[in-house]
């Protein structure tokens, strides 16, 4: 592992902060750098404590991992510095000089504009603060005291760090069904959310990528409006153990059976060259906390080779608990 990038393949909630946190501590990662805003939590488990954390990478997990926010990332700054709290990261967290700011401002926009209303945003104001950092008009990092001793050159770090052959990892946010140009348009977010968006904003090249993780979930959640085929009601998604709840905002997440039409055409879209594959322990209950491939029940086995049969990628970390190590690794 050198240089990885780390994208939902559906409409967010994916299961990207476990893999993330596998990864900080299996493959000792040195720089995890979050792109995209506030709006997305990753949840992390650590030491039974879970994590919902919407600006301090997932990687936090690994003390010595450098945790770094991206130049094209948005910051809100009380949650940013409530997070660093929580985690204790305070020596080892840089924002990028060049990184956005959310004000109180743009979360009112986003909760009161007439044109946002019907499109299940979250109301931290990502919309409105991008619409200003595209009118130019939109306070930066290093505008503001309180982050001065925060503010880092981000790209060069890590591109420093992937001329010195470290572990890098691009850690993308929210679903590539909610990008804005290859989404379920209008309800979605207001970037791209694919690999090669999470490269632009984090300044890392295309050619300086060697993989691309596609985070598949063994069935599909979204929150909010918008369509999504194959929905079930609540009532039969809480008989098969598939109903939950946002771990940000809290919202019901909607379900469906899992998709392999729309997952063969995210990985490619998204230049995938492995994915991983997480809560099959909430399709197959006896798959809790299995650690060897070889241990999985028949009919386990067989969705997962269903999946990379029909999605046309190999299933390299399948999620089998919440507990970052709960995960069997077959890329070796």
């Amino acid at each position: 592992m050198a240089s990885t990038v780390i994208v939902g393949a559906f409409w967010g909630d994916e299961g990207k902060g476990k893999i993330i946190s596998y990864l900080a501590l299996n493959d000792k990662l040195d720089f995890c750098v979050r792109t995209g805003s506030v709006n997305a939590a990753h949840t992390v488990w650590m030491e039974g404590k879970r994590y919902a954390l919407h600006m301090v990478p997932a990687a936090f997990i690994n003390e010595k991992t450098r945790l770094l926010i991206a130049p094209g990332a948005n910051v809100h700054v009380a949650k940013f510095f409530e997070e660093v709290e929580l985690t204790k990261v305070n020596g080892r967290i840089g924002i990028d000089k060049f990184s956005s700011i959310i004000e109180e401002k743009h979360s009112l926009q986003d909760r009161t504009s007439a044109h946002l209303k019907g499109l299940g945003t979250t109301g931290w104001g990502v919309g409105p603060a991008l619409e200003e950092r595209a009118r130019r008009t939109a306070k930066l990092a290093k505008d503001i005291p309180e982050l001065k001793q925060y503010v880092a050159d981000v790209t060069k770090e890590i591109n420093d760090g992937i001329d010195a052959g470290k572990n890098v990892l691009l850690e993308g946010t929210q679903g590539f069904m909610l990008s804005l140009f290859h989404g379920t348009y209008p309800f979605v977010t207001g970037r791209d959310t694919g690999a090669s968006a999470i490269c632009s904003e984090a300044g890392v090249g295309p050619t300086r990528v060697d993989d691309v993780i596609i985070v598949f979930k063994a069935f599909i959640t979204r929150v909010g409006t918008g369509p999504l085929p194959g929905e079930m009601s609540k009532e039969e998604a809480r008989k098969k153990g598939w109903f939950e709840t946002a771990a940000g905002t809290g919202r019901d997440r909607r379900s469906a059976p899992f998709d392999f039409d729309l997952a063969r055409k995210n990985a490619r879209i998204n230049g995938a060259t492995q994915a991983a594959l997480t809560k099959l322990d909430c399709i197959f209950p006896e798959c809790r906390s299995v650690r060897n491939f070889d241990e999985l029940p028949k009919k386990a086995i067989q969705f997962v080779k269903e999946v990379e049969e029909k999605s046309k990628i190999s299933v390299t970390l399948i999620g089998t608990g919440p507990a970052a190590l709960d995960i069997i690794d077959r890329r070796k």
